[in-house]
């Protein structure tokens, strides 16, 4: 099945339960609080039709993974014996009992919900990835030769943009949140003029992936847990030596590159990391961009762009050729300027390399080149234990 087919099969299945929480929202209405017997009456007959209704939209939610929605709305007389009965055994474990059977389709909506967005997440993320490295580009090189003016852009960039741009709101759908300047982007791309593709590059496009940024990954899912009680584990008295080294073979590329995103926008001296991407790489690695803030009490505030490379090689080590090219790929992302080059592997550097890097920052060249290989990375990372956990490093 082709990326459109998958999305219109996820698009019903929204559909679909959207109506269901609409049913169960107007049955639970009528559900009254005490004990009433209410079949016959209007409100009776009513609920009786959503709750037809009900079984019906349910067979138009699949399964997600082993997850379904399984249980079917109590009917009212159902729920007005059961409280009876509960009522007449006075004790609270029957009382509650009545009650979570009840609402028991609330929470099985509401798992529901939450599966399906993870999974359209899983769908979509890796598209919305390249899609806005493509656009980083076309904006950048379509900006440098293309003047702000009133004149309309009839360069073979803009379809492309267009096309683009249209794909992110596609693939964004109902789980990004609209907050950045959606429909300034919408208006300057009707309008297509020089002015408004600059208008895009510099404050549309910017807040627009903001948004599909913070909603790539949810921070609302748990880890796994293999202790019951924290305090026991403490009381138990573990011993022995820990774990320094990082189980870097256990991570794809993507990860990796993931990880090294995660590391920056952890950091409090960065701001604005972003993902970019070459799209004519044949690795099709994906680079990342972020400003470091430095300051002193008696020079102010300094903003350095920083680009830094992923390169998770554990067979090999990173050499000169690597480095060299690394350094000519830089004016891929200028302007502006990029002040520091990051080359960060999970890996080495050879010998080589280490040299030429030392002479090309000692001569003053730019960019200046950072090593950050696999020992530096573990020191950041045991300061962040959390995305060790994430990425499952020990």
């Amino acid at each position: 099945m082709n990326l459109e087919k998958a999305l219109e099969q996820f698009d019903i299945v929204e559909a679909n339960l959207r109506r269901l929480e609409k049913v169960w929202l107007e049955m639970r209405s009528i559900i009254p609080e005490g004990i009433f017997f209410l079949e016959g009456s209007p409100e009776g007959q009513r609920y009786q039709e959503l709750s037809q209704a009900y079984q019906a939209i349910m067979k138009g939610l699949p399964p997600i993974g082993s997850y379904q929605i399984k249980s079917e709305p109590w009917e009212l007389n159902t729920i007005a014996q059961a409280r009876l009965d509960a009522r007449e055994i006075d004790e609270l474990g029957a009382i509650l009992s009545v009650e979570e059977g009840v609402d028991a389709p609330s929470r099985e909506i509401g798992e529901y919900r939450f599966r399906l967005n993870q999974a359209r997440r899983e769908l979509v993320r890796e598209h919305l990835v390249r899609l806005m490295g493509e656009i980083d580009t076309l904006l950048m090189t379509m900006t440098a030769r293309i003047p702000s003016d009133r004149q309309p852009v009839t360069d073979e960039g803009w379809s492309k943009l267009v096309n683009a741009l249209a794909q992110v709101e596609r693939l964004a759908g109902s789980q990004v949140p609209r907050k950045g300047r959606w429909q300034e982007l919408r208006r300057h791309l009707a309008w297509g003029q020089g002015q408004d593709l600059h208008d895009i590059a510099s404050l549309d496009w910017p807040s627009v992936r903001s948004d599909i940024e913070a909603n790539l990954y949810s921070e609302l899912e748990p880890l796994p847990v293999e202790v019951e009680n924290l305090g026991s584990l403490v009381q138990s008295k573990p011993s022995g030596p820990v774990t320094t080294k990082l189980k870097w073979d256990a991570i794809s590329a993507e990860d990796f590159e993931r990880l090294l995103f995660n590391i920056i926008a952890d950091a409090s001296d960065y701001t604005n990391p972003k993902w970019l991407m070459h799209t004519n790489a044949p690795d099709r690695g994906r680079d990342i961009s972020a400003e470091r803030v430095t300051s002193d009490t008696l020079s102010g505030t300094k903003n350095q762009r920083v680009i830094i490379q992923a390169k998770h090689w554990q067979s090999k080590s990173v050499g000169v050729q690597e480095v060299s090219e690394a350094v000519s790929q830089v004016a891929l992302w200028e302007p502006p300027r990029v002040h520091v080059l990051v080359i960060a592997t999970s890996g080495r550097f050879t010998s080589d390399a280490v040299a030429w890097i030392e002479k090309h920052n000692d001569a003053g060249r730019q960019p200046h080149i950072e090593m950050w290989p696999d020992s530096h990375l573990e020191l950041l990372l045991a300061q962040r234990p959390h995305l060790i956990a994430e990425f499952n490093l020990r």
